[in-house]
């Protein structure tokens, strides 16, 4: 282990402990993103802060060069990060006229089958013959 892998190592709270080594403990604030050691990940978080830095504008071939990740690696982390939030964008909690059509519809629904059991309800206890009036 190198003396800057030890340093490292030391801010971080000593040993892994059976953690990732990309992960950092909570009470322990996050280093600037850099390049990654052999066997190890890119965290989703740690990906966030890059596709941040590509966002505000920081030329690819520097970040890749900076971080030992591929260029084309930054650019599908970048159009994966725009689809998503394309996608979030998309969804909208519904349009209030629909919701409300979609509750009148129901309603019809409901109503529409109680009015038809009550017929046939009623069809069942009436006699067959019609009834004579009392005048």
């Amino acid at each position: 282990m190198s003396k800057g892998e030890q340093q490292v190592g030391s801010a971080l709270g000593g040993t892994e402990g059976g953690r990732r080594p990309s992960e950092v403990p909570p009470s322990v604030s996050a280093p600037k993103v850099g390049p990654l050691g052999p066997k190890q990940y890119w965290s989703t978080r740690r990906k966030r802060e890059v596709v941040l830095r590509v966002l505000h504008g920081e030329p690819l071939d520097v970040l890749s060069r900076e971080l030992g990740v591929e260029v084309y690696r930054l650019e599908k982390w970048r159009d994966k990060a725009f689809r998503g939030i394309d996608e979030a964008l998309k969804d909208r909690e519904g349009d209030p006229m629909q919701s409300e059509l979609d509750t009148a519809m129901r309603r019809i629904g409901e109503l529409s089958m109680e009015n038809e059991l009550l017929r046939k309800e009623c069809e069942l206890r009436r006699p067959l013959t019609k009834r004579r009036s009392r005048t």
